[in-house]
């Protein structure tokens, strides 16, 4: 059911039936006014305009950034370089309905991948384990990231060999934590007793490059594409999303994409004055002009949404965690640090620092208004649970006076409320796309290049002769070209 406007708080601005209450932010009508007429000054609204449109924005990959493709179910011509993208998106999603179809006997399925390759399947499986007219179909999904060994341990432990199937999501398909992993696992696979055939069945990868997965042993049948103009952090709508639509259904899977299109049609089509993302960004961008923050924190009242503030770590930081421009200038603002984590947990974690601490730290306060469980407590516990996130919104933006300094609160935190109706797969996927579009919009009121991450490269290319010397045993390694002597006395010591 669409909000009613008369029911609509003042301040407040909505989009597929999601709210967003700015009243906490502290920013008077001629100041958003001011911020509006800069956006259009920035040319943000061509900014979007070429971002659906398939322009190459990720200027310095010469590429588009169409993620908002991936979840296109109305199937509307997307060209890029004159060419429709749409019928190979839909050819994906026709295969992952027939898996899902076909996917039975199946205990444990091994979900190997890192960063944009983990961080949304496994923030979608967690957050919809909470939607209780979801079934698991009797299967275990297991996420396995990190090289350290101890996650894969845990994994195998329960894991029927047999009955289990691995998907391997890498964009290249060169990621040494995942390659590395996925050679483990097959080698669980042989000890357990799979012979090669079962083992060639159980193999599935997600790649922008086929041609290593089949070279890894992947049948051609088992091999899931995405695309170059997709970005790691924003692949959850591509067929990275499968365990999704293996775990509650190919039904929900769609209501997930359905949920961002709805939010992309809205970013796309509403003016900046009643535009989410838009307006979003426009505060947080005001935050950081007329107080300098360096940080904000993502709240979620609702423990299915516990992993959403990781997610967001790798959209906004990666995206936008940069020092120079679209020009190759300096900037002046680029991403602040994200943190967060569930609430009511977080105000007995962080939350004197962020009341009474020296720095003002803007707020995303993300509540859900049905409770998450039909426990018979469920009513009585959410209830509880809003209070505390209106509470604590009230007590930031307006602080307490008292004699005694240590029970002044100085007031003037800023924060906003987004409010969701419910949490389902739906809703899930226009949270994420929600934030997804803003931080474009960030990137171009930076003029920052969103969708590259040239930083992250550096420390890969320093880890190889690093390893290399470690694997070497030696404890007389000296400084040289791309190791210095604080970590040549490091593996020294490591080795010794």
């Amino acid at each position: 059911m669409p909000l009613e406007s008369s029911s609509i708080p003042e301040n407040s601005h909505t989009a597929v039936n999601v709210l967003l209450d700015t009243a906490y932010q502290g920013i008077d009508t001629p100041t958003w006014a001011h911020l509006l007429a800069g956006a259009r000054q920035s040319k943000l609204e061509q900014f979007i305009a070429d971002l659906f449109a398939g322009k190459h924005v990720n200027v310095s990959e010469n590429r588009p950034a169409l993620h908002s493709a991936l979840r296109n179910l109305h199937k509307t011509p997307v060209l890029i370089d004159d060419k429709d993208v749409m019928p190979a998106v839909a050819a994906v999603w026709s295969r992952i309905e027939a898996l899902c179809s076909d996917w039975t006997g199946v205990t444990d399925v091994i979900h190997i991948g890192i960063g944009g390759s983990d961080f949304g399947p496994r923030l979608a499986i967690e957050a919809l384990a909470h939607v209780t007219s979801l079934s698991s179909r009797g299967m275990r999904m297991h996420f396995l990231a990190n090289i350290d060994t101890a996650e894969l341990a845990r994994i195998v432990k329960c894991a029927e060999a047999k009955s289990t199937r691995v998907i391997i999501v890498s964009k290249s398909f060169t990621t040494l934590e995942t390659t590395m992993n996925a050679k483990a696992v097959v080698a669980w696979l042989k000890e357990s007793g799979c012979n090669p055939g079962q083992i060639a069945d159980a193999l599935y990868a997600v790649t922008a490059n086929t041609p290593a997965a089949e070279a890894f042993g992947v049948a051609q049948n088992n091999v899931y594409p995405f695309w170059d103009w997709v970005g790691g952090r924003y692949s959850v709508w591509s067929a990275v999303g499968l365990p999704i639509a293996l775990q509650y259904g190919f039904e929900t899977f769609q209501q997930f994409l359905a949920g961002a299109e709805a939010m992309d049609l809205h970013f796309k089509s509403a003016p900046l004055e009643d535009n989410l993302p838009v307006i979003m960004a426009l505060a947080l961008f005001h935050q950081q002009r007329t107080h300098g923050i360096t940080s904000y924190a993502a709240i979620p009242y609702a423990d299915a949404l516990d992993w959403f503030p990781k997610w967001l770590q790798q959209l906004d930081m990666e995206s936008n965690g940069k020092s120079v421009d679209r020009d190759g200038k300096p900037v002046q603002f680029s991403s602040p640090v994200v943190f967060g984590s569930a609430g009511s947990n977080a105000q007995h974690s962080y939350f004197q620092m962020l009341h009474q601490g020296t720095e003002i730290i803007p707020i995303d306060f993300i509540a859900v208004r049905e409770p998450m469980s039909d426990r018979p407590e469920a009513v009585a516990h959410h209830r509880i649970l809003l209070s505390n996130c209106l509470a604590q919104a009230q007590a930031l933006a307006n602080g307490k006076a008292a004699s005694n300094p240590n029970d002044v609160y100085p007031g003037q935190r800023p924060s906003n409320l987004l409010l969701l109706p419910k949490l389902n797969a739906f809703y899930l996927g226009a949270l994420l796309a929600l934030y997804e579009n803003r931080a474009a919009c960030l990137g171009a009121l930076w003029n920052i290049n969103s969708f590259d991450q040239p930083g992250v490269e550096y420390g890969k290319v320093l880890a190889k002769p690093i390893e290399k010397a470690l694997a070497s045993h030696a404890n007389d390694i000296v400084a040289s070209e791309h190791i210095d002597a604080v970590t040549a006395a490091r593996i020294n010591f490591l080795n010794s």
